[in-house]
């Protein structure tokens, strides 16, 4: 069994010593998605809580100045802001996710001696890099687009 573990199409096999790598992986994976989750939540709340103070803001102002009289706005920039965290606690919800399956699989192939389970704890992996790399593409491309837009403002206004 040993001999048939080691041996594979490009004679790559994983011996104690990655098995002790991968171990470690797995645990500082599984830590970093526990405070990933962590921060999620904090973000959430920390978002409901400064549309609140915001709304709260907008309304202190309407006391002492009537242009900020309309309800609307500070309703819609409240609710905005909530929107806005939840919609970016989403989005960073999944790499801590694939992140989690990764560590979780790969603790009980490394116990269990399971490639398949191996394997799949390999997918939640590329899982999460290839949507790291989707993220960043789309971050990349709308810095490019601000400044693009930026510049031509800017050529605008002379």
């Amino acid at each position: 069994m040993e001999q048939d573990q080691n041996t594979s199409l490009f004679g790559l096999g994983i011996d104690n010593i990655s098995k002790s790598h991968l171990s470690e992986a797995a645990r500082w994976a599984k830590f970093l998605a526990i405070c990933g989750f962590i921060m999620l939540g904090l973000m959430v709340v920390y978002g409901i809580i400064v549309s609140i103070v915001f709304a709260n803001m907008l309304g202190t102002m309407d006391q002492y100045d009537r242009t900020y009289r309309s309800n609307d706005i500070k309703s819609a920039f409240g609710i905005g802001m909530a929107v806005f965290y939840i919609i970016c606690a989403v989005i960073a919800f999944f790499p801590y996710y694939f992140l989690l399956r990764f560590a979780n699989k790969m603790k009980v192939a490394l116990y269990s001696n399971d490639q398949a389970i191996l394997n799949d704890s390999f997918m939640n992996l590329k899982i999460l890099y290839r949507y790291m790399a989707i993220l960043t593409i789309i971050s990349l491309a709308l810095i490019v687009f601000v400044l693009f837009s930026l510049v031509l403002t800017a050529g605008m206004m002379k």
